[in-house]
C-alpha cells in the first residue's frame, strides 16, 4: 500500500459511515482496514486527531492508535516514544469534549502506551502531577486511572511476566494517591452523578487489580460515600449500578480475608447496614435496584463462606449475611434468588467436605427455608396452557434449581424433605400449579432417597399413577418424570411392573402418556429410564417394547427421546435368553433395515428424502446397548444378525460416499456392530476394509482412519488378521499423507490427524512388530514429527499418545518373547529419527505449543530419555546451541516433568536438571 493522503483517509472514513450502498462500505471497511495494519497508520491517525474534523474521524484515528500501540508497538523505535506519549497527551486534551468514547479510545492508548514504554516511570503519578489542578481535565485524567489497571492483564499487550509484576507494583505504590485524587474529586463535585459514577467505576477498577492498601481503604471516607449512594433511596439507576459495582470488586478483592482484616470489618458492617434499602427497593418495584442488592449480598457471602463455616455466628461468621440471601429468595422475581445459587453450591460442597453433623445441623434451617422458597419459585403461571417448557430462560432457571437442589439436599435429609413434599400434596389441596411444583422438587430429589424397605415412596409411586387425565397437562408432565426418577423404587418394587395395557401399573401409566403428542417425549424418557434400571424385570415385556419400536414413528418423539426408547429396548433385550436374542434383535432392527432398503431405492435426485441418519443413528444405539453375557465357546448372538443386515450398510456406504456427514453415521453404526460382537464380526472384516480403502481413495473421510482403529483394537492380535490389517493401514496412510502434505494440510485437517494416529497407537497396542518391521512406520513417525507443532489440542495429543505409546514398546519388558526384537526396532528408529524428534519437540514447545501441552511432551521426552538417556541429553545440547530460545524453554519443559512424574533419575531432581 502505498502512502495515502489524510483527505483520502477521510474520505473513507465517511463512506465507512455514510455511504448508502452497503458494496461501498464494506470496501471502505477493507481498505481502512489494510490501513490500520500498515506503518503509516502512526502518522495519519496523529494528523487525523490533529484537524477534529467530526466525532466518525476522530473515534476512527483513536481506536487507529489504540489498535497500533497494542499489536504493533515494536514497529517505533525507542527514541519515539516520549514524543507519541506527549501527542496522545495532547490530543486526549484538545477532544475531551467532543464525545466519551472517542476519550476512552485514548485513554486505552495512553494505557497500554504507559504499561509497555519502560522508559516511563511513574506514569500515575506524573498524570496526577499534570491535569489534577484543572477541573477541566479531571474527566479524562479519571478515566486513564480506570482504564490503566484494567488493561494490565490484557492478552493483547506484548509485555512478560517481568514487566507486568514491575507495573503493579509501580502501580501499587501510587494506589493511595490515585484513591486521594478520588476522593478530592467527590469533594469538589458534590451530587454530581456523572463524576460519582466515574469515581466509582476508576475505584472498581483498582479493587480488581489487588493493589489497594486494606488499611488505608478501611479508614477512607469514599468507603462511606458508597454505602451513603447504596442507602439513598433517591440514588438515580446507573450511579447505583455503578456503586454496586465497586463495592462487589471490594469484596471480591479481599476474598482472603484473614489479610485484609481492616478493611474486611468495614465492608462486612457497612453491607449490614443495606437491608432497609433493599426492603425500600421491593417496595418501590424497583427491580434493578433489588438485583443490585442481591449482587452485593451474595459477593459477601462468597467472601466471608470459609469464615462462616469455620465460626458460624461468631464475628464475620455472623449467619445474618444468609439472612439477607434468603430475604432474597423471598422476592417474588425469580431472577433475584437465582444470583446466589453459586454461593449456595459452595457452601454445600464446603459442608459436604467437612462432613460434621454437628456443623450441618446449624446450617439445616437455612437450607430448608431456601428449599421451600425455590419450590414456590417453580411454580408455573396459573393461567400457563401446555406443558413446562424447558429452553426458555424460566425452563433453564427451573433446570438449575433441579441441579442446587441435588447439591444441597445432603443437609436437609433426602427422605425427610421428600416426605415433607408429599405431605404438602397428600394433607391439603393445593392449586395444579403448587403440585406441579412439588412434583418437580421431588423429581430432583427421588435418586437420592434410599429405596430399600421405603414404604413413602412406594405409596408415591401408586398415587402418582393414579393421577387422572383431566388433571392439568403440566402436572401429568412432571408427574411422568417423577415417575421415570423413581425407577429404584420400580425395580425393588416388581409388583408395578404388571404386564402391559392392565390397570393401574406403571407401565400403563406411561403407555398413556407416550400416546399423547405433548407428553410423548416425556414418557419415551421414564420409559427408558425404567429399562435401564429394570432390565431383569422389564424382560417379560420385550414383546411389548419391540411393539413399541415398530410404532416409533407413530408417536410424537424427538429425535432423543425415540433414541433413548431403542437404548432402553436394547438394554432388556441384552437379558434376554441367548436363543431369544438373535430373533428378537432381528426384529428390532427390522424397522431401521426396511427404512433404509427403501430409502436406497428411491431416486437419489430426491435430496433429503433420501437422507438416512436417522435409521443409522437407531441402528448404532441399538448394536452400541445390546451385549448379552456370551461364554467362551458360544457363537454371539448377535453375529447372525449383523452379517445380515452388512450389505444394506454397505450399499448405504456406498450410495452416500461423497457425504461426509452420512459416511461418519455409517462408521458409528459399524464401529458399534464390531464393539457388539467382538471377534464375531470376522467374516465382515475383508469387505469391510476393502470397501472402506476404495472409498478412502476418492473422499478420505477420517472417520474411515477411526473406524479402521477399531478394527485393529479387535483384531490386531489375532495372527492371521495382521497382515491384512497392515494392508489397510498402508492403503489407508498414503492418501491420508496426500492431504496432510498439501500447503497448511495439518491445520486444515485436524480430525485427520487426530484419527490417523490414533489407528497408529492401536497397531503400537496391539501388534507392535508387525507395525515396526513394515516400511510404512517410517513415514508415519515423520509425519508425528511434523504433527508435533500443531496446536490442536486432541490432534496433538494423539500424536504425542502414539510417539510415547511406540517408544515405550521398547522400554517395557512385559515378559513377552518379543521384547528384544521390539527394543532392536525402536532402536533402529530412534536412531534414525530420534534427533530430529528431540529437536523437534524442543522447537514445538518454544514456539508453537500451548502451555497445556507441555506435560503430553514431557512424556514422550521421559520415554525417550528412559530409552535411550545419552541421545537425549546429546539432542538437547545440540538444539539448544543452536537456538537461544531453547534454553530459555528448558526450564518451563522440566516443570511438565514434575507434572507428569515424581523424577528420581539416580539423585536430586533438581540437581539432575
Amino acid at each position: 500500500m502505498e502512502k495515502p493522503t489524510v483527505a483520502l483517509v477521510y474520505q473513507a472514513v465517511q463512506a465507512l459511515y455514510h455511504d448508502p450502498d452497503p458494496a461501498g462500505k464494506e470496501r471502505a471497511s477493507v481498505w481502512l482496514g489494510e490501513l490500520q495494519r500498515s506503518m503509516y497508520a502512526w502518522e495519519l491517525a496523529d494528523q487525523l486527531l490533529q484537524l477534529k474534523q467530526d466525532v466518525e474521524s476522530c473515534y476512527f484515528a483513536a481506536q487507529t492508535m489504540k489498535m497500533k500501540i497494542q499489536m504493533s508497538f515494536f514497529e517505533l523505535p525507542p527514541e519515539t516514544h516520549i514524543a507519541l506519549r506527549d501527542s496522545l497527551l495532547s490530543h486526549i486534551q484538545s477532544l475531551k469534549d467532543l464525545s466519551p468514547i472517542i476519550v476512552t479510545q485514548l485513554a486505552l492508548a495512553i494505557a497500554d502506551l504507559a504499561l509497555q514504554m519502560a522508559s516511563w516511570k511513574g506514569c500515575v503519578h506524573t498524570l496526577i502531577e499534570k491535569y489534577s489542578n484543572d477541573v477541566s481535565s479531571m474527566t479524562f485524567l479519571i478515566e486513564i486511572l480506570t482504564v490503566l489497571p484494567e488493561e494490565v492483564h490484557s492478552r493483547s499487550l506484548r509485555i512478560g511476566a517481568n514487566r507486568r509484576t514491575e507495573i503493579i507494583e509501580d502501580l501499587a505504590y501510587y494506589s493511595s494517591t490515585v484513591v486521594t485524587l478520588l476522593m478530592t474529586c467527590v469533594e469538589k463535585s458534590g451530587s454530581n452523578e456523572k463524576m460519582l459514577i466515574k469515581v466509582f467505576r476508576c475505584l472498581g477498577s483498582w479493587f480488581n487489580l489487588g493493589v489497594l492498601d486494606s488499611n488505608f481503604m478501611a479508614n477512607n471516607q469514599l468507603l462511606m460515600v458508597l454505602f451513603q449512594v447504596l442507602q439513598r433511596d433517591e440514588t438515580s439507576t446507573n450511579l447505583h449500578e455503578a456503586a454496586s459495582d465497586c463495592v462487589c470488586s471490594a469484596l471480591y478483592a479481599i476474598e482472603n480475608v484473614d489479610t485484609h482484616m481492616p478493611l474486611a470489618l468495614q465492608l462486612f458492617q457497612g453491607v449490614l447496614t443495606l437491608e432497609t434499602a433493599y426492603h425500600m427497593a421491593v417496595a418501590r418495584e424497583d427491580l434493578d435496584k433489588v438485583l443490585n442488592y442481591c449482587r452485593i449480598f451474595t459477593e459477601l457471602c462468597e467472601t466471608f463462606l470459609e469464615t462462616t463455616v469455620r465460626s458460624p455466628g461468631q464475628g464475620m461468621g455472623d449467619l445474618r449475611t444468609l439472612e439477607l440471601l434468603l430475604i432474597c429468595a423471598g422476592h417474588p422475581q425469580y431472577e433475584v434468588v437465582e444470583i446466589s445459587f453459586n454461593f449456595w453450591y459452595r457452601l454445600g460442597e464446603n459442608l459436604y467436605k467437612t462432613n460434621d453433623p454437628a456443623l450441618h445441623g446449624i446450617f439445616r434451617p437455612y437450607i430448608q427455608r431456601l428449599l421451600h422458597g425455590l419450590a414456590r419459585h417453580c411454580q408455573l403461571d396459573p393461567d400457563h396452557e401446555g406443558i413446562p417448557e424447558d429452553t426458555d430462560d424460566f425452563g433453564e432457571f427451573r433446570m438449575r434449581v433441579s441441579d442446587l437442589v441435588k447439591d444441597v439436599i445432603f443437609l436437609v435429609g433426602s427422605m425427610e424433605c421428600f416426605s415433607q413434599l408429599y405431605s404438602t400434596l397428600k394433607e391439603g389441596n393445593p392449586p395444579w400449579e403448587v403440585t406441579e411444583a412439588v412434583l418437580f422438587i421431588m423429581a430432583a430429589i427421588a435418586k437420592s432417597v434410599d429405596p430399600e424397605n421405603n414404604p413413602t415412596l412406594t405409596e408415591v409411586l401408586e398415587q402418582v399413577v393414579l393421577l387422572p387425565e383431566t388433571v392439568h397437562i403440566a402436572v401429568r408432565y412432571t408427574s411422568i418424570e417423577l415417575v421415570g426418577e423413581m425407577s429404584e423404587v420400580v425395580d425393588r418394587n416388581p409388583r408395578f411392573l404388571a404386564p402391559l395395557y392392565v390397570t393401574d401399573p406403571v407401565l400403563n401409566y406411561l403407555m398413556k402418556g407416550l400416546r399423547e403428542k405433548t407428553l410423548a417425549s416425556v414418557a419415551a424418557k421414564a420409559i427408558h429410564n425404567i429399562c435401564s434400571v429394570c432390565r431383569d424385570h422389564m424382560a417379560q415385556h420385550f414383546q411389548g417394547l419391540l411393539d413399541i419400536a415398530r410404532a416409533l414413528d407413530s408417536f410424537a418423539l424427538t429425535t432423543e427421546a425415540a433414541v433413548g426408547l431403542l437404548k432402553g429396548t436394547a438394554l432388556v433385550l441384552a437379558r434376554l435368553p441367548l436363543e431369544k436374542i438373535a430373533e428378537c434383535l432381528s426384529d428390532l432392527c427390522a424397522v431401521q433395515v426396511m427404512a433404509l432398503k427403501k430409502l436406497l431405492s428411491q431416486d437419489p435426485r430426491n435430496g433429503k428424502a433420501a437422507d438416512p441418519t436417522v435409521w443409522l443413528d437407531r441402528l448404532a444405539v441399538i448394536f452400541r446397548h445390546t451385549n448379552p453375557i456370551v461364554e467362551n465357546g458360544q457363537t454371539h448372538p448377535c453375529q447372525k444378525v449383523i452379517q445380515e443386515i452388512w450389505p444394506v450398510l454397505s450399499e448405504t456406504l456406498n450410495t452416500h460416499q461423497a457425504d461426509n456427514r452420512i459416511v461418519e453415521r455409517c462408521c458409528r453404526c459399524l464401529r458399534f456392530a464390531v464393539r457388539c460382537v467382538g471377534k464375531g464380526s470376522a467374516s465382515l472384516l475383508q469387505p469391510l476394509v476393502t470397501q472402506m480403502v476404495s472409498v478412502y481413495q476418492v473422499y478420505p473421510h477420517s472417520c474411515f482412519l477411526y473406524l479402521g482403529s477399531i478394527l485393529v483394537d479387535e483384531y490386531g492380535m489375532e495372527e492371521g488378521c495382521r497382515q491384512g490389517l497392515l494392508d489397510m493401514l498402508q492403503a489407508l496412510c498414503m492418501p491420508t499423507f496426500q492431504l496432510l502434505e498439501q500447503t497448511n494440510g495439518l491445520r486444515n485437517h485436524p480430525d485427520t490427524v487426530d484419527d490417523l494416529f490414533r489407528l497408529a497407537t492401536r497397531f503400537v497396542q496391539r501388534s507392535p512388530i508387525t507395525l515396526l518391521s513394515s516400511g510404512i512406520i517410517v513415514h508415519i513417525i515423520q509425519c508425528a514429527i511434523a504433527a508435533t507443532t500443531l496446536d490442536h489440542r486432541d490432534a496433538n495429543c494423539s500424536v504425542m499418545k502414539f510417539v510415547r505409546d511406540l517408544i515405550h514398546t521398547g522400554v517395557s519388558n512385559d515378559h513377552e518373547d518379543d521384547f528384544e526384537l521390539r527394543k532392536q526396532l525402536i532402536g533402529q528408529a530412534m536412531g534414525q529419527h530420534g534427533q530430529q524428534l528431540v529437536t523437534q519437540l524442543m522447537h514445538t514447545c518454544c514456539f508453537c505449543l500451548p502451555p497445556y501441552t507441555l506435560p503430553d511432551v514431557a512424556e514422550v521426552l521421559w520415554e525417550i530419555m528412559v530409552f535411550d538417556r545419552p541421545q537425549v541429553c546429546r539432542a538437547i545440547g545440540r538444539s539448544a546451541r543452536q537456538d537461544v530460545g531453547v534454553t530459555l524453554c528448558l526450564q518451563h519443559l522440566f516443570d511438565g516433568f514434575d507434572h507428569c512424574h515424581s523424577l528420581t533419575w539416580g539423585g536430586n531432581k533438581h540437581t539432575q536438571r
